[in-house]
């Protein structure tokens, strides 16, 4: 349902919270982008494509928590495991979910939001039945209904479902209800792999930065 919310009132409000919050944590980006560029070699961002609203791609950022690829092959040439590839600060970062902040650059640009589904990758986008599509229909979220509804432990299809089901129906109180639930996860320390981690399993297609 398109909502009074969702047109006139979710844009400007996201863009207003995100630009806000990027200035009031510049402070923790630096320091951050520091301790990632010291702990290892490479950027300390990266960005991966994903897709948003109406099929349009756009590139997702993040903190970079895993190894850079030419950082990735073991002496005898082998590739290391997607866990050995964390490092230690972004272990660090991802048990506090600190490496999405860089998201908000994305929500302050309009290719996201603070709530909605969770941006995909064009390849899932490709396998998307025509109702799965209906996902395409809101920018996607930092974090969302599916985040906060078991996270980990729901099937795709069960996370599908609620995306659906929020999209149908984009309401102020949802969004509050979804921000609030995700700042507590994140407090308690619930907050691992609570909103990221989903689906970025190697750094195969994704673009490095160069600065933070």
């Amino acid at each position: 349902m398109n909502t009074l919310y969702s047109r006139r009132i979710k844009r400007p409000l996201d863009a207003v919270i995100s630009g806000v919050a990027l200035i009031a944590l510049a402070p923790l980006f630096t320091v951050a982008g520091a301790a990632i560029r010291i702990d290892t070699p490479g950027p300390a961002l990266f960005a991966q494509s994903r897709v948003g609203k109406n099929g349009v791609v756009f590139e997702v950022l993040k903190f970079r928590s895993m190894l850079s690829p030419s950082e990735s092959v073991r002496p005898d040439g082998s590739e290391m495991s997607n866990s050995e590839r964390v490092t230690r600060v972004g272990r660090i970062l991802r048990r506090v979910s600190l490496d999405e902040l860089p998201q908000l650059v994305n929500v302050l640009r309009g290719d996201m939001s603070l709530v909605g589904p969770r941006p995909a990758l064009p390849y899932q986008v490709s396998r998307y039945s025509t109702i799965q599509r209906e996902r395409l229909s809101v920018r996607p979220g930092i974090t969302g209904l599916a985040q906060v509804s078991g996270r980990n432990k729901l099937t795709w299809d069960e996370k599908i479902a609620l995306d659906l089901e929020y999209c149908r129906e984009v309401r102020m109180l949802d969004d509050l209800r979804i921000l609030l639930r995700t700042a507590r996860a994140v407090v308690s320390r619930d907050g691992q792999d609570f909103v990221a981690h989903d689906a970025i399993s190697s750094h195969g297609d994704v673009s490095y930065l160069k600065h933070i």
